[in-house]
């Protein structure tokens, strides 16, 4: 079944652009890890870690989908998806954050 998310909140916004404002609030590790405690489940926070060192791991080149298996237990599965945001999909959100954060050199 499909949420009902609010198309408009009080502030004039969609609840997923609220979502949005609300992590661009975040300064600290600490404040994003109470964040996340509070939104996500154990099991989503470790899913979300998951793709990120898929990510980290498949800029890095160094290392073949079943050898990332085989290191961190992270589904191929998952790890071809991450693959393919990576290399084909536009939002390139990993791209933008591995650059930020020095993973492109």
């Amino acid at each position: 079944m499909k949420s009902k998310l609010a198309k408009n909140s009080s502030k004039g916004r969609s609840d997923i652009d609220s979502l949005y404002d609300a992590f661009l609030q975040l300064k600290t590790r600490e404040e994003c890890r109470r964040f996340l405690l509070d939104l996500c489940t154990p099991a989503e926070i470790t899913a979300f870690a998951e793709r990120w060192c898929a990510a980290r791991l498949l800029k890095e080149g160094k290392l073949s989908y079943r050898e990332i298996h085989a290191a961190t237990g992270i589904s191929v599965t998952t790890i071809t998806r991450v693959a393919r945001f990576l290399s084909q999909e536009p939002h390139q959100g990993y791209a933008l954050i591995l650059k930020k954060l020095g993973y492109d050199k």
